[in-house]
C-alpha cells in the first residue's frame, strides 16, 4: 500500500521582536507604532504616569478608581452611552493600576480605528467623574476586598508584601487599598488625582496593528492628540528596599485541606545585566512542568500539581534603583506541607552544590525563545511588551536584544543567577493553611523563625 509522504517542515524563517517608530506629537505625548500586516484588530495601550507612590495618604486605591472610572462617561457621552459606542465599532477599554502607573487598553478593528480612537482620546481628556459612578465603583470594590482575603494565593501575596517592605512603603500594602482607604475615595478625590497626574506630556501611546489603508497620522493627530494638558517635571523614583531575612509566616487557615505557599524576595531588575541569565535561570528551576521543582514535588512526590519559580518587576529605574519580586508559589496538601518544603529546599540546596546541566540549559532556552513567535502573534501581545518597556524606561530594542541574549547564556552562568536569586537562607516564606496541623513540622525544618498570624 503506498501512503501519502509524510509532511515535512520547512526551515524556521527569521524572527526578531518587531522594532517600533518612535514620535512626540505637538501635545507632549509619546506616540510608538508598530505596523504588523495581517493583524486587524489595532491594539492600543496608554501608559499614564500616574503611579501609586502618588495616591494621598489615607486614599490607597484611588488611581484604580480613577482608571476604571475612565471608561464610565465623558464630557460628550454618559456611562451608558460611551459603552454602548465601545461595542457598537466593536472595541472594548480597559484598565489597569499597578505602582509604575495606571494603562488603559483599547482593541478595536482596524477598520474602526477612527472612532476608537476617539473614544479613547475622549476618556483620557475629558472623563466624566460623576458622583453617582464613582461611587458604584467604590462599592464594587469594597465587594471584590472580601473575596481576595478569601483566597489563599491573594491572601499570601499580601503577607509577603507586608513582611518584605517597609511599612511606609507603598509597595507594603494591598495595590488595589484596602477596605478602610477605598471606603473613604469619592468623584472629588478622583478628580483631584487625575488633574494632578494624568497629562499628555507625561504619558505615551504604543500603537500595532495593520494600518494597510489607515491613515494613522492623521488618526492620531485628530484623537490623542487634540489632549492637552500642561507640563511637570518627571517624578522621582523611590527606591525599592527590603528585609529578605529567612523567616516563616503562616497565616492560620483553620481546617484548610491545602497549604498556600509563596516564598520571595526582590532581586535586580531589568536593567541590571543579570536579568538574561536569571530568566533563564530561573525558568529551569520551576519555569514549566520539566522543571527541578515540578520533576521532584510532581512527578516524584506527588505532593502538588506544580509549583512555579518567576521574576516580576515591581519598579525599574536606569540608577539601578528598581527591583523585582522573585519568588516561588504552588500549593500542597496540608499534611505534607513540611515534607514538601523540605524537598523544595533541598532542591535549592542541590541546584547550588552541583548546578545546572547543559540539557537543562538547552530546553529552557528553546521554550523561552523558540516559542516568541507564537507568543507574539497578537498585536495586543506586542503593544503589551512594548509598553512595558515604555513603563520600565528601557529602550525600544529591548525585547529583541533580550532573546538574543538568553540565546547566547551557558549553563554555568544561569547556575550562578538563578542560585544568587534563590539563596535558601535569604527568602520569606509564606504559607497560608492549617497552622494547628502544620507549625510543628516546619518549625522541625529549621528553614526559619516561625510566626503565625490570624488569616483575616
Amino acid at each position: 500500500m503506498d501512503f501519502h509522504p509524510r509532511p515535512r517542515g520547512g526551515e524556521p524563517k527569521p524572527w526578531a521582536f518587531p522594532a517600533p517608530d518612535r514620535s512626540t506629537l505637538p501635545n507632549g505625548l509619546t506616540l510608538l507604532r508598530c505596523h504588523r500586516p495581517g493583524q486587524k484588530v489595532v491594539a492600543v495601550e496608554v501608559n499614564l504616569l500616574a503611579p501609586l507612590d502618588a495616591e494621598p495618604e489615607g486614599l490607597d486605591g484611588v488611581s484604580n478608581i480613577m482608571g476604571r472610572a475612565l471608561a464610565e462617561g465623558t464630557d460628550k457621552l454618559d456611562a451608558e452611552a460611551f459603552n454602548a459606542e465601545l461595542e457598537r465599532c466593536g472595541a472594548t477599554l480597559d484598565t489597569h493600576a499597578d505602582h509604575p502607573g495606571v494603562r488603559v487598553s483599547l482593541e478595536v478593528p482596524a477598520s474602526r480605528l477612527d472612532k476608537g480612537l476617539s473614544l479613547l482620546a475622549d476618556a483620557l481628556r475629558a472623563p466624566a467623574f460623576r458622583d453617582d459612578e464613582v461611587s458604584r465603583l467604590v462599592r464594587n470594590r469594597l465587594d471584590e476586598i472580601p473575596h481576595e482575603l478569601a483566597n489563599p494565593a491573594r491572601r499570601a501575596a499580601k503577607e509577603l508584601a507586608r513582611q518584605l517592605f517597609p511599612a511606609a512603603s507603598r509597595h507594603s500594602r494591598p495595590r488595589l487599598g484596602t477596605e478602610e482607604t477605598v471606603q473613604r475615595i469619592d468623584a472629588a478625590a478622583v478628580r483631584a488625582f487625575y488633574e494632578a497626574h494624568v497629562r499628555p506630556a507625561t504619558a505615551t501611546a504604543v500603537v500595532v496593528g495593520d494600518f494597510t489603508g489607515v491613515d494613522l497620522d492623521q488618526a492620531v493627530a485628530d484623537t490623542l492628540g487634540a489632549w492637552t494638558g500642561s507640563t511637570t517635571e518627571p517624578r522621582p523614583v523611590p527606591a525599592v528596599t527590603a528585609d529578605d531575612t529567612g523567616r516563616v509566616v503562616i497565616v492560620d487557615r483553620p481546617g484548610a485541606v491545602q497549604t498556600q505557599l509563596l516564598i520571595g524576595r526582590i532581586g535586580p531588575d531589568r536593567h541590571d545585566r543579570v536579568w538574561a541569565a536569571q530568566v533563564l535561570g530561573t525558568y529551569c528551576l520551576g519555569g514549566t512542568l520539566t522543571s527541578r521543582l515540578d520533576r521532584v514535588l510532581r512527578e516524584e512526590k506527588g505532593y502538588t500539581y506544580g509549583v512555579r519559580a518567576f521574576g516580576q518587576v515591581l519598579r525599574s529605574a536606569p540608577d539601578g534603583s528598581g527591583a523585582a519580586m522573585l519568588a516561588i508559589s504552588g500549593s500542597v496538601a496540608t499534611d505534607v506541607t513540611g515534607p514538601a518544603l523540605a524537598d523544595l529546599w533541598q532542591v535549592l540546596r542541590t541546584l547550588a552544590a552541583d548546578g545546572l546541566d547543559d540539557e537543562e540549559r538547552d530546553v529552557a532556552v528553546q521554550n523561552l525563545v523558540g516559542v516568541a513567535p507564537l507568543r507574539y502573534e497578537t498585536a495586543a501581545a506586542v503593544a503589551a511588551t512594548l509598553a512595558d518597556q515604555v513603563e520600565q524606561h528601557l529602550p525600544d530594542d529591548y525585547q529583541a536584544n533580550l532573546y538574543l541574549r538568553l540565546a547566547e547564556t551557558g549553563t554555568v552562568e544561569a547556575t550562578a543567577a538563578v542560585v544568587n536569586a534563590f539563596p535558601e537562607d535569604r527568602l520569606v516564606c509564606v504559607l497560608v493553611g492549617d497552622a494547628g496541623q502544620i507549625a510543628d513540622p516546619v518549625r522541625a525544618l529549621g528553614i526559619g523563625e516561625v510566626t503565625v498570624v490570624p488569616g483575616t
